[in-house]
């Protein structure tokens, strides 16, 4: 039986520039627990690893500042957990207040699409804001599967969060690339066995091209690099 091909995507830095929106709540959290503002440029090369690593480093540098200028002891006001809890219930409303897709998402997706590849997004952020994000710029109906961070046991680098995305897609190892900017996304892939594309527009270093099959410099360039990596 012939299986199409199968694109799966990250999402922050790759389809999705994320910055502002994960900034602003990360500075409004940073505000709750009275500790000083980062910026945007500063919770950039945060993200990647999920929401509870991307908290726990944002309170971090948070209290590195606060230890800057002042000597007093500093206790966080609620648990790590439900530091990432309220991180969620302030960015899963605004998820695409500010945050836009990359320039050609949209037009790559659906010529793809049309050329008869299966598509999937595959996240660290969670599944529910995940899905938010795809209605709201309504790409959701495009898309086979979302492998979210909390869909599986696992989320990436672990292998096992493309391989459960890839199942759930309809796809086949064999017939599926990764498009991402991150390392997670790599680790994710060559753990797989699948061919990884490095999205050079997104936050990822320039570095990880040399362990990438291909790479893209735009989300307009994809329909053209993976018919090359991936034939029919």
């Amino acid at each position: 039986m012939f299986t199409p091909r199968l694109a799966v995507f990250d999402m922050d830095g790759t389809l999705l520039d994320s910055v502002p929106d994960l900034a602003a709540c990360s500075r409004e959290l940073l505000e709750i627990c009275h500790l000083p503002p980062l910026t945007d440029a500063e919770v950039r090369t945060m993200i990647g690893n999920g929401v509870p690593t991307l908290v726990q480093r944002v309170l971090d540098a948070g209290h590195k500042k606060l230890k800057a200028i002042t000597s007093q002891p500093y206790v966080l006001p609620f648990t790590k957990a439900e530091a990432v809890q309220k991180f969620m219930e302030l960015y899963t409303p605004r998820a695409t207040r500010l945050s836009r897709l990359f320039p050609g998402t949209q037009q790559a997706l659906e010529q793809l699409k049309s050329a008869g590849w299966l598509l999937a997004v595959c996240t660290n952020k969670p599944e529910v804001a995940a899905q938010r994000i795809l209605d709201n710029f309504g790409l959701t109906s495009l898309f086979a599967a979302i492998g979210g961070g909390d869909s599986f046991a696992a989320h990436k680098p672990d292998p096992a969060h493309l391989l459960g995305t890839i199942k759930q897609a309809g796809g086949e190892v064999s017939r599926s690339v990764m498009i991402g900017d991150m390392p997670p996304d790599c680790g994710a892939a060559t753990g797989a066995g699948v061919r990884f594309v490095f999205a050079a527009w997104g936050y990822g270093s320039s570095a990880l091209a040399a362990q990438a099959d291909a790479q893209a410099g735009s989300m307009m360039d994809i329909p053209s690099v993976l018919p090359v990596l991936l034939p029919a």
